[in-house]
């Protein structure tokens, strides 16, 4: 992990501003301008020990073996969408920056050796626009610098079949996207779902969306499928470069939970169970008369609401205001939709979709062995905190974490940011016995290198609440460090 960086490189395509050894373009593409995001990859690449006997020469080549000539590397960012529900802009503290994504493809770009290819590609947020995320990002800048100076083609794509058209935050149209250029595939992990042991609460599942028939005739009974990217099943390498966020259905957003990116159809996949703890539900942290009569009264306008056809666009507005008075607004203090950390859903679907892309063939068939090679570099240098993924408060945290292991790299971002991983579910259960395992270490195995001393131990022995994030409102007092001290006297 490299600590203390300061700043993004200002602008795209985001060359560096030293000529490095290892340096894959020409001189002439060197830039004038400070860029410290692109010497923080460098040096978190540095500290794991990569190639370190070619370090500082021009043969250093990190990702080779992860990276191998010929293959197809497919870099996951979070572009979860391109702006904030209370806040002005993105804020540096929604999506990956670019400057991060272009140090990451230059050393993609050394490893391939001239031959193989680059891409880009996310699915956002169903109601995201694209066009603004490239522009956030550069990466018109950045494809461009790669058919100019590039050995190997690099592009990018929105793996999105259609956007969501949304006033106030509620659909009111849908309209088609290209989607991904190779299709998507049907991946059914039936037995081996973290669904499968939920047996009719798969009832209550709801998705992204308001058809919630739509969900539910993919996750019932032994039949637990997603609809995957056939780009990202079809790669050789696949390296995640997420955002370090606070999340408010599953606690933190970094490796794990940046793989609802992959899927194609948002709405295969369950954000919460409908209802009251009490009934069997996670979408409400109480079980009170006003719960009950709120998820009531909500599933029943969804249901007319979708089909008003050109009055939903009439209607939204004074609709979403009405809602708030009554039931109170979820950006300020109001916990509902699953957004707490009693979330017994998002996390099983988070594991799922790490388990395919793991086992998964490029044709959706399931394995006992890993297909594909897997890293992460983490773009935590603006960080985002409070009510994130979407309406997060940025946090200088000023760091880039490199890794192996998604879950590894997660339980040590975790633990940056003041947490403790037993407390989140979605870190708790990926550590569990299961027949496609996604770790084969124990959480006390996971170890930090880092520039800063305070850091470089392993991860169970750093004092105190380190980076002092704070959490999502549904789930601050639960999780926190400090929490865990005050009660039992450890760090961990």
């Amino acid at each position: 992990m490299a600590a203390g960086c300061s700043a993004y490189g200002p602008e795209p395509p985001y060359s560096p501003d030293a000529l490095y050894p290892e340096y894959p373009f020409d001189a002439a593409t060197i830039a004038g301008v400070p860029n410290p995001a692109y010497e923080a990859v460098r040096s978190a690449l540095r500290l794991l020990g990569l190639d370190a006997q070619h370090l500082d020469t021009p043969e250093w080549n990190p990702l080779d073996g992860i990276v191998r000539p010929g293959d197809t590397v497919v870099l996951k960012p979070n572009f979860v969408r391109d702006f904030r529900e209370t806040h002005d802009g993105d804020g540096n503290c929604t999506i990956t920056h670019g400057s991060i994504l272009r140090a990451v493809a230059d050393y993609v770009h050394i490893a391939l050796a001239g031959r193989g290819r680059i891409i880009i590609a996310d699915a956002p947020q169903n109601d995201a626009d694209f066009a603004r995320i490239r522009r956030l990002a550069g990466l018109d800048e950045l494809e461009a610098f790669y058919a100019r100076c590039g050995a190997v083609p690099l592009n990018v794509y929105d793996l999105r079949p259609e956007r969501a058209d949304k006033i106030d935050g509620v659909i009111v149209g849908h309209r088609p996207l290209p989607g991904d250029p190779a299709g998507y595939v049907r991946v059914n992990l039936g037995e081996r779902s973290a669904f499968h042991t939920l047996g009719p609460l798969c009832d209550r599942l709801y998705g992204a969306e308001y058809d919630t028939a739509e969900l539910r005739q993919h996750h019932r009974g032994d039949l637990h499928e997603y609809l995957i990217s056939r780009t990202v099943l079809a790669a050789d390498c696949v390296i995640s470069v997420p955002k370090l966020k606070t999340h408010k259905k599953v606690g933190i957003t970094v490796n794990l939970k940046n793989l609802v990116g992959i899927n194609g159809n948002k709405n295969w996949l369950p954000h919460h169970r409908e209802g009251t703890p009490a009934q069997g539900g996670d979408q409400f942290h109480r079980n009170g008369l006003k719960q009950r009569l709120e998820q009531r009264t909500v599933a029943g306008f969804k249901q007319v609401f979708s089909r008003l056809g050109p009055v939903r666009a009439l209607l939204a507005g004074p609709c979403k205001a009405l809602g708030k008075s009554v039931f109170g607004d979820t950006n300020v203090a109001t916990v509902r939709s699953g957004n707490w950390y009693g979330n017994d859903t998002a996390w099983r679907m988070v594991l799922d979709l790490n388990r395919i892309l793991l086992y998964a063939d490029a044709e959706g068939t399931l394995h006992t062995e890993p297909q594909r090679r897997w890293f992460s570099v983490v773009d935590g240098i603006t960080a985002g905190e409070g009510n994130g993924p979407l309406d997060a408060t940025a946090k200088d945290a000023g760091v880039v974490v490199a890794g192996f292991n998604p879950v590894a790299v997660d339980l040590a971002c975790a633990r940056l940011m003041g947490f403790d991983y037993g407390r989140i579910p979605m870190l708790r259960e990926a550590l569990a016995a299961h027949g496609l395992p996604l770790v084969d270490f124990p959480a006390e195995g996971v170890c930090i290198r880092s520039n800063e001393s305070r850091w470089n131990r392993r991860a169970i022995e750093i004092a105190g609440p380190a980076l002092a994030f704070r959490s999502h409102f549904g789930w601050q007092g639960q999780v926190e460090v400090a929490a865990r001290d005050d009660e039992v006297g450890t760090v961990s």
